[in-house]
C-alpha cells in the first residue's frame, strides 16, 4: 500500500464559517516516504492544510487525495487508518483513563486484537519513554509527557502517513532528541512524515523538504537546503533561517549546511588547515 500513498492537493481553498479564508489555492504532491516540514507565521494556513489530510476539515474548493481516496468522500474513521495526526495540544486528543489504554485505543479501533493493540501500545510507549507510566492517568503527566503520549497513541496505529503539529513545543533537550530519533525511525521505515513547526533548526536537521506558507498560500517548496537559504522568502513569512545557515552566511561560506556535520565539512572545504 505504501508506495501509492501519495497525498495530492489540487487547488485547495478553505473558508471558515466566520468568513476567514485560510487557504487560497494550494496545490502540492507529497510523495510516499517523504519527510516534509511546513513552516510559516501563525495564521499562514499550516494547520488548516494538514487537517484536510485526515478529514477533520473538508475542502471549500479543490480536492485532497490520500492514495486513491478523496478525503471529501471518506470518513474520518476510515482516513485514520492511513493518516495519524498528533495535535499541537495533547489535551485535544487524550481521553482515556490510563496511559496504556490511551495508546491501545487507536490500534483497537483499527480492528486489531486486544493482544496486538497492547503490544503495539507498549512498543510505542517505550519509544517515547513512557513505558514506566502504564497505569497512570494521562492528566497526572506533565504537559511535555502528555505530548509524548499523544505521539505514542498515533505511533501505535502504524499509519503510512504521520502528521505532527508543533511536536517540539515545551520539550527539553531529552524530549527533543527522543522526537528526533522517532522521526528518523519513521523515515527509515519509508513512512511519510509531515510536521508543522516553528523550530527551524529541528526542521533543518530532520526534514528533507520544506514548504513555506504565508497568507494561505505556498511561498516556497523544495529541498530543505535550498528553501532555508532563501532569506527574503523566509523573512516575508516571518521565519528565521536556521542558526547554522545564519552562521555559514555570516562567515561567507558557499553552502547552506543544515547539520553540524555538514557545517564542519563545509568549513573544512572552504578553509583548509594550514600545514604545520
Amino acid at each position: 500500500v505504501l508506495h501509492t500513498m501519495n497525498i495530492s492537493i489540487t487547488d485547495l481553498t478553505f473558508t471558515y464559517p466566520s468568513g476567514v479564508q485560510a487557504l487560497r489555492g494550494v496545490s502540492l504532491i507529497l510523495i510516499s516516504g517523504e519527510s516534509v516540514a511546513i513552516v510559516g507565521e501563525n495564521g499562514a494556513g499550516k494547520t488548516t492544510l494538514v487537517k484536510h489530510f485526515n478529514g477533520l476539515l473538508r475542502p471549500t474548493g479543490g480536492t485532497v487525495h490520500v492514495g486513491e481516496w478523496d478525503t471529501a468522500a471518506a470518513s474520518v474513521a476510515k482516513l485514520a487508518s492511513r493518516v495519524g495526526y498528533v495535535f499541537q495540544n495533547p489535551d485535544d486528543q487524550l481521553f482515556e483513563r490510563s496511559v496504556i489504554k490511551e495508546a491501545s485505543f487507536g490500534p483497537k479501533n483499527l480492528g486489531r486484537s486486544d493482544a496486538e493493540a497492547k503490544e503495539a501500545a507498549q512498543k510505542a510507549l517505550a519509544a517515547v519513554g513512557l513505558d514506566q507510566e502504564l497505569d497512570k492517568h494521562p492528566y497526572d503527566l506533565h504537559l511535555s509527557q502528555r505530548k509524548l503520549l499523544a505521539l505514542a497513541a498515533v505511533l501505535a496505529m502504524h499509519t503510512p502517513v504521520i502528521v505532527l503539529d508543533e511536536p517540539t513545543t515545551g520539550q527539553d533537550a531529552r524530549g527533543l532528541a527522543r522526537i528526533g530519533d522517532i522521526i528518523e525511525q519513521l523515515k527509515a521505515e519509508r513512512r511519510t512524515v509531515v510536521t508543522i513547526t516553528h523550530d527551524i533548526d529541528f526542521a533543518a536537521e530532520h526534514f528533507e523538504r520544506v514548504i513555506v506558507m504565508a497568507k494561505g498560500q505556498v511561498q516556497a517548496d523544495g529541498d530543505a537546503a535550498d528553501v532555508l537559504a532563501r532569506r527574503e522568502i523566509l523573512a516575508a513569512a516571518e521565519v528565521e533561517p536556521p542558526q547554522l545557515a545564519r552562521l555559514a552566511q555570516a562567515l561567507g561560506l558557499p553552502a547552506t549546511p543544515l547539520t553540524p556535520e555538514q557545517f564542519v565539512k563545509t568549513l573544512e572545504a572552504t578553509c583548509p588547515h594550514p600545514s604545520s
